[in-house]
Formats: structure tokens, C-alpha cells, sequence
């Protein structure tokens, strides 16, 4: 027999009233997705600077069933981009990094391919870098969710290879490989482990108390959410994978609370005034002056294969029904993330799920159509 269930998983917390037709539409979209003692989401939606809509959805985990709210910590996964950017950025201002700065110039060891990339092309997805978990899967080490691979491995995987996937700034491919290497950028150039500069320049400044580079053995993350996938409709969890322990490509973990504070910070230039910050969210050109596009082979990174696509420093650009959008989506083992900024309207959607069967992009689309057309 099933335990009474807690009345925080029935009647999760509203920032608006219960009857608000904004809320009411957004219930009517997530509510059904997460019911019970079922892995689900945390949702929040602010406009102009406030709250209109944060709620929990279902469990941390299947073995406590604790309620998610607005304090669970998701891992972001490649919603982490936008922090290493952020980082190389702040490294920027202070006069110690450049953004045409050569990979060899951090790295004098990096082998001839890596002479031509700058860090704006590690950026912007338009290094070339080889991927490293192909990489992996080609070499003969195998790590594993127990044994996971390293920042510092990665690094060397590709300082073994030969040559890039293409010329530096001459096509574009989202890389993973590139953001790893980012954060290890930032540790070097800055003297601090990449976690604690971003403790240091980014989550303390801006009292995000709670938001961490997780790394195992070292530091803990509290009110946990853990990962799920379905088998045969059954939730299983599955939080970690042998690719999990690398930071500047998705290893921060976060929750509403402090995310809403990240979202104030870019709203108001915190860190960076508005000039900086046009960096990051300018569209991305081919060294030929040509706009970018998806590759055209297909794989799971690929979202659009032979499309355009917009990127800046860490964040998607493409508009939304003609509406500027600054965005970026998580994907990893348990994992689905999103954050949607639209500037005009003054309105961001995160979304945050521990749980593998939900598109966060879609969703969090549905709830941006719910609010614009309740306007």
C-alpha cells in the first residue's frame, strides 16, 4: 500500500492566485506532466523583473519523494554555457584574455591545429575542435558513470589528435569540446580552479547561494533533484553518465531561486555593462563573412541539420515568431533544461526537469504563447 502523499505534492506553492488566468493557463500546460511521486519539473516565468509564475512538479527522487520547489538543484547541463562565457568575459574585462586570442597562447603545448583558434571561436562553435566524446570512443580507455572523464582528460584526448574537424572559423558545430576547454581556459588564466572562479566573479556577487560546479568527493549539492529516464514506462533513475564530470560544458547545478537572480543580473548589466554584453549576444559569422549554419550531418547535438543558426557567447540567438530571443537548452543523462529570454516583452521562461521524457524546449515555448497571448 502507497503512503499518504505529502500535501506539498498535491498543492504546489503559486506566486500568483490560484484563479489568475495567466497561471491558470501554464497549470493547464504542466499540471498533467507530473502528478504524484513521479520525477517532473520546477517552472518560473517573470516578467519586467518579477515573478509571475514559479511552481514545483513532482519529485526530487524516487526514493524520498521529496517535492521539487523552487530550492531544487537540477543539473543544467548546456544551460552551463552561458556561465563559462560569462566567465571568459569578466577574464576579458579584467585585460587578462582577449577574444582573438590563440588557443597556444593558454595552451603552448596545444598541438599546430590549435595555432588558428581563438577563444572567440571556442565561443561560438567555430573552432573546429574535434568531439570528444567520439574521441573517446574511438581510444581505447573506457570510463564509465564510475569512472568518469575529466576536464584535464579531455584536454589531452585532444591535444592528441592530428586536426580539427574543419578550419577554424571557416563552419560551425556545436562542441562541447570547446566549452570544456573554456573552463579549463579560465582556471589557467585566472589561477582558480574553474569552480571557484565562478564561487569567486559570478554565483557570490550575485548571492546565488546555492548554484555550484559539482565535482564529486569536493563539494555537495544540497536539495538534490536526481536524474530519470522511462523503460517500458517505468521511471528509472539515471543520474550520471561516463561524460557527467566535465564542467565547462554542463557541470553547474542550480535551482529558480537563484536562476532568477541570474536572469535580474543580465537584465540590469550586473557584471558586465550593456556594451560588453552586445558580444555575447551577437549572431556568430564564418571568417568569409558568411552566416552560420547547423552541419549537415545528423546527431544528437544537431537540432536543425543544414539550418541556420544564430550564436553568440553561450547563448542561441534565433528569434521566436519574429521575436528577439537570447536561449539556450541542457540535455544530459536524467536531464532536460531551458532558458528562454525575450527582451521586448521583458518575459523569461526557465524550465528544469529531471526527467528525460519531456522536450523543455517545447514546454517552455507553450508557456511563453501562454503569457504573450494573455497580453
Amino acid at each position: 500500500m502507497l503512503k499518504r502523499l505529502p500535501l506539498l505534492l498535491l498543492v504546489p506553492v503559486l506566486v500568483l492566485a490560484a484563479d489568475d488566468p495567466v497561471t491558470a493557463r501554464l497549470d493547464a500546460i504542466i499540471a498533467p506532466l507530473a502528478q504524484g511521486r513521479t520525477p517532473g519539473l520546477a517552472v518560473l516565468v517573470r516578467q519586467d523583473g518579477r515573478s509571475l509564475f514559479q511552481r514545483g512538479y513532482g519529485v526530487t527522487d524516487l526514493r524520498s519523494a521529496t517535492p521539487i520547489d523552487a530550492e531544487t538543484n537540477f543539473r543544467l547541463a548546456s544551460f552551463t554555457k552561458q556561465f563559462t562565457a560569462m566567465s571568459v568575459m569578466l577574464l576579458v574585462k579584467d585585460g587578462k584574455l582577449h577574444y582573438d586570442d590563440p588557443l597556444t597562447n593558454v595552451f603552448p603545448d596545444f598541438p599546430a591545429y590549435g595555432k588558428a583558434i581563438t577563444i572567440r571561436h571556442l565561443l561560438t562553435h567555430t573552432s573546429g575542435l574535434p568531439d570528444y566524446e567520439e574521441v573517446m570512443e574511438a581510444g581505447s580507455q573506457r570510463w564509465t558513470p564510475q569512472d568518469q572523464i575529466r576536464d584535464e582528460e579531455v584536454l589531452k584526448l585532444l591535444k592528441a589528435q592530428r586536426a580539427g574537424k574543419f578550419a577554424a572559423g571557416s563552419s560551425w558545430s556545436y562542441s562541447n569540446s570547446g566549452y570544456v576547454v573554456l573552463g579549463l581556459v579560465v582556471a589557467k588564466v585566472s589561477g582558480l580552479p574553474f569552480g571557484e572562479f565562478l564561487q569567486k566573479r559570478i554565483f557570490a556577487p550575485l548571492h546565488m547561494d546555492h548554484t555550484l560546479a559539482y565535482v564529486a568527493g569536493t563539494n555537495n549539492v544540497v536539495h538534490r533533484a536526481y536524474g530519470h529516464s522511462k523503460q517500458k514506462d517505468v521511471f528509472v533513475e539515471r543520474d550520471q553518465s561516463s561524460t557527467s564530470a566535465t564542467l565547462g560544458d554542463g557541470g553547474i547545478y542550480s535551482n529558480l531561486t537563484d536562476l532568477a537572480k541570474w536572469d535580474d543580473a543580465l537584465t540590469r548589466n550586473t557584471l558586465l555593462d550593456a556594451s560588453a554584453m552586445k558580444e555575447a549576444w551577437t549572431p556568430a559569422r564564418l571568417a568569409n563573412g558568411a552566416p552560420t549554419r547547423w552541419p549537415s550531418e545528423k546527431n544528437e547535438d544537431n537540432l536543425n541539420p543544414g539550418k541556420p543558426v544564430s550564436y553568440g557567447f553561450g547563448w542561441f540567438l534565433d528569434p521566436y515568431n519574429d521575436q528577439k530571443r537570447m536561449w539556450h537548452t541542457g540535455s544530459t543523462t536524467g536531464f532536460r533544461t531551458v532558458i528562454q529570454r525575450f527582451p521586448q516583452h521583458k518575459l523569461t521562461v526557465i524550465l528544469l526537469s529531471n526527467r528525460t521524457d519531456l522536450d523543455a524546449a517545447q514546454l517552455s515555448l507553450k508557456a511563453v504563447d501562454a503569457v504573450v497571448g494573455a497580453h
